[in-house]
């Protein structure tokens, strides 16, 4: 095949949150099968670091600073009839730089990471195009358009609804349709009237790095006496904000009636000041951005990821589980992991439910250990990046048996 064209949202450097995590693994396997080129984005600071790294795996890239206002976007969405998620990703230089890799390089595929991206796929492109939209976003919008005052329900409710149509329009072009889970990909295909080759492909584990036998428990943890249950992730995500004050107002003071030393830490770049003013509440610490995620969950007794909004496959539940933490999800924060109930991990979802499993697994530690091991058993056996991403040379348009590693 000929070279490839990598259309990502985020850089994918370092992989220190669900998006990069998954962005990151898939440009590594693309790179090892074809050349790739890349455009992308970076959020801050941190991100312009990236670019050193991103440049030993990319033949040539281009990263713009993402800094249009969102006021600026909304503006252009409206005038466009765009959804503002699109158009808040709308430069004119990566555009440029999109059209000049095309016409110089021999593209013969374009991997669009995240529907945000296929904007930039040219109207007359006739090469293969695989599009990983990874969850359904339009169903997101929707949800969120249920909920908070009219007006934003107005404009949830908008953005829903155009990036529907966004979704419908690419899968229409997309030789593949990619999505986190099998869940996801049903959801799809429920909503999408039409929409062939939907296909899930998976989020795997890097087990070396969430190895509990390799690393200690982070000191500041450590320091806590009592019950430690942790929540991670990106902190200024509405899912897990609603999953933290869910947890800090109406689970933790019932788990520390029971269980008055219980501690629950919440770790995570980006804390809104919401997540903030949790800290001190019925035994919550909030830390933010830490250096070494699987540390803190090595010093953790529990896992509780109590979300009631989640879509696709949760990076947190796959890391906590890896690290031999006994986990307690929501349905939807199991969404996509595979793992057996009961055995692997606990899922429930009404409040009396989650205080009642958590405390049970707090005060049999047997059993809580017994757990955690089979999980860790559970990653290491079928979700490793190399098994997760073992059909996507196929996807690409290599011949089964034709793959030619790059690397």
């Amino acid at each position: 095949m000929g070279e490839i064209l990598f259309l990502c949202h985020r850089i994918p450097f370092p992989p220190d949150r669900g998006d990069k995590i998954r962005s990151h693994h898939v440009l590594k396997r693309l790179a090892n099968i074809a050349p790739v080129h890349v455009a992308t984005f970076a959020d801050d600071q941190g991100d312009e670091a990236a670019k050193i790294a991103l440049e030993q795996v990319a033949v040539t890239s281009r990263v713009i600073d993402r800094s249009k206002p969102l006021v600026r976007a909304g503006i252009e969405g409206v005038l466009r009839g765009k959804p503002v998620s699109v158009t808040a990703f709308r430069d004119a230089g990566l555009a440029e730089y999109i059209n000049m890799t095309l016409k110089t390089r021999d593209i013969s595929a374009i991997y669009v990471f995240s529907g945000q991206m296929g904007q930039y796929v040219p109207a007359d492109w006739k090469g293969r195009l695989i599009v990983d939209f990874v969850d359904v976003d339009s169903a997101k919008f929707e949800a969120y358009s249920r909920e908070g005052n009219l007006a934003m329900r107005w404009v949830n409710a908008r953005e829903g609804r155009l990036l529907k149509a966004e979704e419908a329009r690419l899968s229409a072009r997309a030789d593949a349709s990619l999505f986190v889970s099998h869940e996801e990909a049903a959801l799809f295909s429920s909503r999408i009237k039409g929409a062939t080759n939907v296909l899930a492909l998976g989020n795997g584990i890097d087990t070396q790095a969430f190895d509990p036998f390799a690393c200690q428990p982070e000191p500041q943890l450590a320091a806590f006496t009592g019950p430690k249950l942790i929540f991670t992730g990106q902190m200024d995500y509405p899912p897990n904000i609603a999953a933290v004050q869910r947890a800090a107002h109406r689970l933790m003071p019932r788990i520390r009636a029971v269980l008055p030393d219980a501690s629950l830490h919440i770790v995570g770049r980006n804390p809104t000041a919401e997540v903030l003013a949790l800290d001190g509440v019925a035994g919550c610490r909030v830390w933010g951005r830490v250096d070494n995620i699987a540390s803190w969950l090595r010093g953790a007794d529990l896992a509780l990821v109590p979300l009631e909004i989640a879509r696709g496959v949760q990076n947190k539940v796959l890391e906590a589980m890896a690290m031999a933490l006994p986990v307690v999800v929501s349905t939807g924060a199991a969404t996509g992991i595979g793992a057996e109930p009961g055995r692997d991990f606990v899922v429930c979802d009404d409040d009396d439910a989650l205080v009642r499993k958590v405390i049970a697994l707090l005060r049999d530690p047997h059993k809580a250990k017994t757990m955690g091991l089979a999980a860790r058993r559970f990653m290491q056996d079928g979700r490793s990046w190399e098994a997760v991403l073992s059909t996507l040379p196929t996807l690409m348009g290599l011949p089964q048996n034709g793959v030619s590693d790059a690397a």
